[in-house]
């Protein structure tokens, strides 16, 4: 076993108790592995543990389209030499710039980080280019983009998402597209100090995604919110996407 797994492990058992503590079972959480700046040889090794050790399925995590689009490949070229093992899933969960939508319709099943109106309208655009290509080259139908609206809760300059008022008019518009489903919401708390220091901000997150399903008459089963410092946080405050780095592959390496 492998520093790398041996992490991984030790994420899986601290994630398990704080399920049992919080009354909830696995089904309805899933541990995203963000693996930006760590190579794809990194990626291959924990994707096979992954899967290997039946800890449900390999789910990872890219915050840069160029590295990404690049890293993916990569990997499912050297997981097809490899029989027991299957392509794992691919989120995006850094900030779209609208110009960089088009890298981020296709690999992904699920981006974490829509934050505007004009961001809503790019990935609709690059959706509609991408379905118009592979009807030509005739590929399987092109499916909706699925998409988390990242919610700026601590109110932080420095960071992307639409302030909290602004959610339901974002919502509104963003359900108007068909190439887009908002399948939930996202946030970035500010740095937590302790482990109690994000639990505001998570109860906020839960608390405005069940205010928006009644206004906006509109599901939204996801809540991506939790990293290393404070997942077990987010478990107890209703997460179903915990986007954990560190603890699982160290500190941020070069692809």
């Amino acid at each position: 076993m492998s520093a790398l797994t041996e992490r991984f492990d030790a994420v899986c058992e601290r994630l398990e108790k704080a399920l049992s503590r919080s009354g909830r079972d696995r089904e309805n959480l899933e541990l995203v592995a963000v693996s930006k700046t760590h190579g794809a040889a990194s990626v291959v090794e924990l994707c096979a543990y992954w899967q290997t050790a039946g800890k449900g399925r390999a789910l990872f995590g890219e915050s840069y389209a160029s590295e990404a689009g690049e890293k993916i490949p990569l990997v499912e070229r050297l997981l097809s030499s490899m029989p027991q093992t299957h392509p794992p899933a691919w989120h995006f969960i850094g900030h779209v710039q609208s110009r960089k939508s088009r890298e981020v319709i296709g690999p992904f099943e699920l981006i974490h980080s829509l934050d505007s109106v004009r961001l809503a309208e790019a990935l609709q655009k690059a959706w509609e280019k991408k379905k118009a290509e592979d009807l030509a080259g005739n590929a399987p139908p092109l499916p909706p983009q699925d998409v988390l609206v990242q919610v700026n809760v601590g109110r932080e300059a420095q960071k992307h998402g639409v302030a909290p008022e602004g959610l339901e008019d974002l919502l509104n518009a963003a359900r108007a597209m068909p190439s887009i489903r908002v399948q939930g919401l996202m946030c970035l708390p500010p740095l937590p100090g302790t482990v109690e220091d994000s639990r505001p901000y998570f109860i906020m997150l839960r608390t405005l995604r069940d205010k928006m399903e009644t206004l906006c008459s509109l599901p939204l089963p996801h809540l991506s919110m939790g990293m290393s410092g404070d997942f077990e946080t987010a478990v107890e405050e209703g997460a179903t996407l915990l986007r954990i780095g560190t603890d699982i592959f160290g500190m941020r390496g070069r692809v």
